[in-house]
């Protein structure tokens, strides 16, 4: 099947795409942002800064990952289906395990890079030696900056083919299934954030030193993901899988949207006005009588506005667009690239005299300007992208070549 042609068919879920694409691009804007929270929490703090800029960093921090998740479970199904157990394995070895044990050589020297180069600005030119030493790499605090999501996916590959194994083996008639699409079908529904927050909630309760602004703690160091994280991804992914069996609840979603997308921005301010507001504390909740009701809130609006994201790509996204399917298919690179850019791209922002909007606009344009010219040169036409997207686009025939002369 030709690209063209797979891009275009009918079972093609176009919306789904555009949301994980969506997802992935939206990192972009959620690192770049950090410079310019009124809170200091990122390397490189900006003089101009607004309780604005916090209010997208909750924003796409509350739904950006869970929805990426959903969106992999769903997929993960799929491609199990159509290839089997064997081939999915080294298709996701090759494409997840691949990347992640070779781009992060390529990362995180340029993290430390732009760190370096950060400070000896600051030492007139010249690279401070009297910094402290670098913490020991243990399983516990390896830096897996932003690629922790390979990592965690790779977790979750593992767990999904050791749970299936046993049922694809003893049921031979299909009982099990059927039993587990009929709960799958009482589980989608209004109700479904809820039953979902549920676990999330007492997961974030028993987190020690949770900040509930920062909602879910990243994985970004060690090789063990934090119980919440997997509680919270586990959940969507596992999602995923159910709603690749019952196709037909994908429909029962999209025309839930208008009833997602309320109780999402209604748990969701709730959940930002329980964590602090717009200029939060950055101390933990330790009174467990607070803490429990800003778990349980945030951890309904995670869920609430992933179904919201998901329900509204299916409703307004599931027509085919080239441009949407560009920026998705370029969007794991993006992703995977663009933590030392956005990093330079505020480092030169720190003196401009623009309003922080203005900034984060303009850094986040440079980044996606260089990570997207990036792509369409090193990787979408060349083996990078057989080894990142599973295909190689061809580069386009000069249109004398590509169309037959007329017979004369």
């Amino acid at each position: 099947m030709s690209a063209a042609e797979s891009d275009t068919r009918p079972d093609r879920l176009h919306g789904l795409d555009a949301l994980r694409g969506g997802a992935l691009l939206l990192g972009v804007v959620l690192h770049a942002s950090m410079s310019y929270l009124p809170i200091p929490i990122w390397l490189f703090p900006d003089d101009q800064t607004s309780p604005a800029a916090s209010g997208v960093f909750f924003a796409i921090h509350l739904f950006r990952m869970t929805a990426f998740f959903l969106i992999a479970g769903l997929f993960a199904h799929m491609m199990l289906g159509r290839r089997g157990t064997w081939s999915f394995v080294r298709d996701r070895l090759g494409r997840i395990a691949g990347p992640l044990l070779g781009l992060w050589w390529v990362v995180f020297p340029a993290v430390i890079g732009v760190i370096v180069w950060k400070a000896a600005l600051d030492n007139g030119g010249v690279i401070p030696t009297d910094g402290p030493p670098p913490p020991p790499l243990t399983l516990e605090t390896f830096p897996l900056l932003h690629l922790w999501f390979l990592w965690v996916l790779l977790i979750l590959y593992a767990a999904f083919l050791f749970v299936r194994a046993p049922f694809a083996l003893l049921d031979r008639d299909g009982a099990v299934g059927r039993l587990v699409d009929r709960l799958t079908g009482a589980l989608v529904g209004p109700w479904t954030p809820a039953l979902l927050a549920a676990p999330l909630a007492l997961a974030l309760w028993l987190t020690p030193d949770w900040i509930p602004f920062f909602g879910i703690p990243t994985p970004d160091k060690g090789f063990v993901p934090n119980p919440a994280a997997l509680t919270a991804f586990g959940l969507a992914f596992g999602l995923g899988v159910l709603l690749d069996r019952r196709r037909d609840l994908l429909g029962r979603i999209e025309r839930l949207w208008p009833v997602f997308t309320v109780v999402a921005l209604g748990t969701g301010a709730a959940a930002l006005v329980l964590s602090g507001g717009l200029v939060p504390p950055l101390t933990p909740v330790v009174d467990p009588e607070a803490k429990a009701p800003a778990a349980a809130l945030y951890a309904l609006a995670v869920y609430a506005s992933t179904l919201a994201a998901t329900a509204l790509s299916l409703r307004f996204l599931s027509g085919y667009s080239a441009v949407r399917r560009y920026l998705a298919d370029a969007s794991y690179w993006v992703y995977i690239v663009h933590l030392p850019l956005v990093m330079v791209g505020q480092v030169l922002l720190l003196d401009a005299p623009w309003p922080w909007f203005a900034k984060l606009g303009a850094g986040v344009a440079g980044v996606m300007a260089v990570s997207l010219l990036s792509y369409e040169l090193m990787v979408r036409h060349t083996f990078m992208g057989r080894w990142l997207n599973g295909r190689r686009v061809p580069w386009r025939r000069p249109l004398a070549q590509a169309v037959p002369a007329p017979a004369e």
